[in-house]
C-alpha cells in the first residue's frame, strides 16, 4: 500500500543533530531502509518537516520506519495511506 510519512521535527533535538554531524547520515539511512518514491523536505508550519511516499507491504514496518525520527529527533510521524490518480480512478469506479 502506498503511504505517506510526515516526519515534523522537534526544533531543539534537530539542531542538536545538525550540530553534531549526524542528519546528513540519519537521513541517509531513513532512505536506504524505506527506499520511497518521492522525498521532500522543507518547513511546514514553521518546522523543519520530511515528506516521504513509499510502498507499505505490512503495518509491521512502521516501527522501524518511524522509530529513528522519534528516537533520534523526537519528531512527532504521521502515516496515512495515500492514492495516485490511477488508484483514485480506480477505487471511483467501485462505487456503482
Amino acid at each position: 500500500m502506498r503511504v505517506l510519512l510526515k516526519a515534523t521535527l522537534d526544533t531543539e533535538k534537530a539542531n542538536e543533530v545538525i550540530r553534531s554531524g549526524k542528519m546528513e547520515s540519519l537521513i541517509k539511512e531513513t532512505i536506504d531502509h524505506i527506499k520511497p518514491e518521492a522525498a521532500y523536505f522543507g518547513v511546514i508550519g514553521g518546522r523543519r518537516t520530511a515528506l516521504m511516499v513509499f510502498d507499505m507491504q505490512d503495518s509491521s514496518q512502521m516501527p522501524p520506519i518511524g522509530e529513528p525520527f522519534l528516537m533520534e529527533l523526537n519528531a512527532e510521524v504521521d502515516v496515512c495511506p495515500i492514492m495516485n490518480g490511477d488508484d483514485l480512478a480506480k477505487g471511483l469506479s467501485q462505487l456503482g
